[in-house]
């Protein structure tokens, strides 16, 4: 029984300790928050705040703004004819691409892949009233947006010339977002500390890839004969530094924390061109902060 109690006892006093510890560091944090606020930023909480309007008038928006922030990002791509032309090469010539084209067949599904990134944006708006319109000009810098597919297709198609061919594509392609550009209109409309807006313009895009197809043709002449064999035959093509124009469009909202301060949230949709037969889409939620000057 004194073991008891006494383990009993050791217990309380032990969580009356643990709670003076949780005490004393929320004490002390208040302290240092009390300490490093500006006055500034106790202004916000005050009824000019909650009325819509920072200091002594309204939030203004125009001006030239600069900033930067972080995001996270879904790529999408389509795979599906980058071997076209390596197929179209390994079969030059032939009355199987003639009459069939092999290098037109769809080889390979589509792949998605998620990224975080950071990048930076300048631009200006003008204001009339509470309509804002303005234009941006940012770059943006992925950490690891690539994406990449392999599959293979088999498919027996008889020429005008009577041969049965058996034929066997391997294919491969990968391609990475190195970083990108977008230059953008925009335009909003502001009340209080607010400003919801939509954006459009377009994007450029640097990217690498590299396609590998490899083809193999059974074919078996008519009447019978002994089949010969074509292939295998690989070929590979890619390239560095690849740049792809593209369009966007977006949504977002700035929120005015400062007079001259505010944080942005946006979503933006890029669609970039062909880049090695690869068609590349960027959907992209994204967190900043810019000043206003």
């Amino acid at each position: 029984m004194i073991c008891l109690c006494d383990s009993a006892l050791a217990s309380t006093k032990a969580q009356a300790s643990s709670r003076h510890a949780l005490a004393g560091v929320f004490t002390l944090c208040a302290l240092l928050a009390a300490s490093v606020v500006p006055a500034a930023a106790v202004d916000l909480l005050d009824d000019s705040f909650l009325r819509g309007s920072l200091g002594s008038g309204p939030v203004r928006w125009d001006g030239v703004v600069l900033g930067g922030g972080i995001a996270y990002s879904a790529m999408n791509s389509d795979f599906g004819s980058s071997t076209s032309s390596q197929i179209a090469f390994i079969l030059r010539n032939s009355t199987l691409e003639t009459e069939d084209s092999p290098s037109n067949w769809t080889t390979l599904p589509n792949d998605t892949s998620n990224a975080k990134s950071f990048g930076f944006f300048l631009g200006y708006n003008a204001q009339w009233d509470d309509l804002m319109l303005g234009a941006d000009i940012g770059y943006n810098r992925p950490l690891k947006a690539g994406t990449s597919a392999t599959d293979s297709i088999d498919r027996i198609v008889t020429t005008s010339d009577g041969v049965s061919h058996n034929v066997n594509i391997d294919a491969s392609s990968s391609t990475n977002l190195i970083d990108y550009g977008t230059f953008r209109a925009r335009a909003g409309y502001a009340f209080g500390q607010f400003l919801p807006y939509a954006v459009i313009g377009g994007a450029v895009g640097r990217f690498n890839y590299l396609n590998t197809a490899t083809l193999t043709d059974v074919q078996t002449p008519s009447g019978g004969g002994a089949p010969s064999t074509f292939g295998p035959v690989t070929q590979s093509e890619g390239q560095n530094n690849k740049f792809a124009a593209g369009f966007l469009y977006g949504l977002g909202m700035d929120v005015a924390i400062l007079p001259n301060v505010f944080l942005r949230g946006e979503w933006e949709y890029i669609g970039f061109g062909a880049v090695g037969g690869i068609r590349s889409t960027l959907n992209t939620a994204r967190v900043g902060l810019g000043v206003r000057f």
